[in-house]
């Protein structure tokens, strides 16, 4: 992904200007759909002379074979690598001098495009944003340093322990879904991609009537309507029909992969499938992980597994929602020597939550936290802009951030309960440990 660079001056000061309460910030979007098929949203907040403009493509892993793993995100990587008008350094000199930001990523279920500039550059930062979305050429020279820069980051990947784990409980999790695969490929599929795979596939996948374009801060939706009007009027679809693949729960299977490095500690991914972001358990699934190991020093696994039993730093269990499903983790790191101690103490946590005991301060501390800590997640407009995107994306509908609150007050003892039997399994699960194998003594259970 190529970063513009604000000066450190205008970092600050916009820094300081966009750190406001998130009551400022409570959404009330226009959403339409145009006539070429993109679907807009936008919020004007005029009290500050900046706008944050998000454009998911769906386009993404999903829409990539085996053989061309990490074609969505060297396609992302590359937009900003010349376009039919503008080189790679007039790019960035532009948006510099402008003191804008134009970045890329590509997620496992969608590519998002983000620009930030202030107001009175709008005009000549969105035209640049426009013609890197359409436009791109993908020169071989940058294709070729690009390339370099994801194996790269793959080969340095290699020497982490917690990398590695997680990649293998992926691959045991998901299977041959390309969930199960890394984002960024191999060095072996990356290296084999051509210049022609990456204009193919823009081609098919970066159209309209696959894009979300979310809009906040200092323009009017008469302005921003006639931006789109000007620098995406060409803007063309082509009857793309989307990924052939929907995720399809895969049945729990009990695996154990140890993989030996010789390390002082032992990284550990306990779990299996999860939920995907539109399942409608999925409040009650974010209070019941909360209770269970997401709710920091206030959970169950971080109490007895770092305060009483002394042997982890830190623990964290996680919903990892995705479009097509989604997975639940619980990550740890320990000495070798306790790794076994520690993945069992995991999975009697994990059987105690399916069995239903919560208490009422469990549930309330839990409730009031996330609806508490929601807010942060509006505080600024370029978190405003991207959560537009996503619920849009996800199918969560643009009140998102109104219903949201009520819907996680609603969770009662019972729901939780459920969950936990529902989508909590002590049974069939994936367990990755990742340390000095001749050291590490898993139990009975594994």
């Amino acid at each position: 992904m190529r970063k513009r660079l604000l000066s450190c001056g205008v970092i600050a000061a916009i820094g300081m200007l966009l750190f406001c309460r998130a009551e400022s910030f409570a959404i009330e979007a226009r959403r339409e759909v145009l006539a070429s098929g993109l679907t807009m949203l936008h919020t004007e907040r005029s009290n500050l002379p900046v706008v944050r403009i998000k454009l998911l493509i769906k386009a993404s892993l999903l829409d990539e074979s085996d053989e061309k793993a990490g074609l969505a995100n060297l396609t992302a990587g590359m937009l900003t690598g010349g376009t039919s008008s503008l080189t790679a350094r007039q790019i960035d000199e532009e948006m510099d001098f402008m003191g804008a930001v134009l970045s890329t990523r590509a997620d496992a279920d969608f590519t998002m495009i983000s620009l930030s500039a202030l107001k009175k550059d709008l005009d000549k930062a969105f035209k640049i944003f426009a013609d890197i979305v359409q436009n791109p050429t993908f020169p071989q020279d940058e294709l070729k340093v690009k390339k370099e820069l994801v194996k790269g980051s793959l080969r340095q990947d290699e020497e982490s322990p917690s990398f590695l784990a997680q990649r293998e409980f992926l691959k045991a999790v998901y299977g041959v879904h390309p969930y199960g695969r890394l984002n960024r490929g191999t060095p072996e599929t990356v290296d084999a991609l051509t210049r022609e795979d990456l204009i193919a596939f823009h081609r098919a996948l970066y159209v309209p009537d696959r894009a979300v374009m979310s809009v906040c801060g200092d323009v009017s939706h008469d302005e921003i309507t006639a931006l789109v009007g000007k620098y995406f009027k060409d803007w063309k679809n082509n009857g793309h029909a989307g990924p052939a693949i929907k995720f399809t729960d895969p049945p729990h299977v009990k695996k154990t992969v140890v993989i030996d490095r010789k390390t002082a500690q032992a990284s550990i991914v306990f779990g299996h499938t999860g939920v995907s972001r539109d399942n409608p358990d999925y409040y009650a699934v974010a209070v019941m992980n909360y209770i269970l190991g997401g709710g920091g020093f206030s959970s169950r696994l971080m109490r007895i597994v770092r305060d009483e039993m002394g042997l982890a730093y830190d623990v964290r269990s996680h919903f990892m929602p995705k479009k097509y499903g989604g997975t639940f983790e619980i990550t740890v790191q320990t000495k070798n020597e306790s790794a076994g101690t520690v993945a069992a103490e995991t999975l009697k946590q994990v059987g105690a939550m399916r069995a239903g005991y919560v208490s009422d301060d469990e549930i309330d501390t839990a409730r009031s936290y996330i609806t508490g800590s929601f807010p942060r997640r509006l505080d600024t407009m370029e978190k405003a802009a991207e959560l537009l995107a996503l619920a849009e994306f996800y199918g969560l509908g643009t009140d998102f951030d109104k219903t949201y609150i009520n819907a996680v007050k609603a969770v009662t003892k019972e729901d939780v309960k459920r969950v936990a039997r529902k989508y909590l399994d002590d049974e069939k699960f994936v367990v990755v440990v990742v340390g000095d194998a001749g050291r590490i003594k898993l139990g009975e259970g594994f």
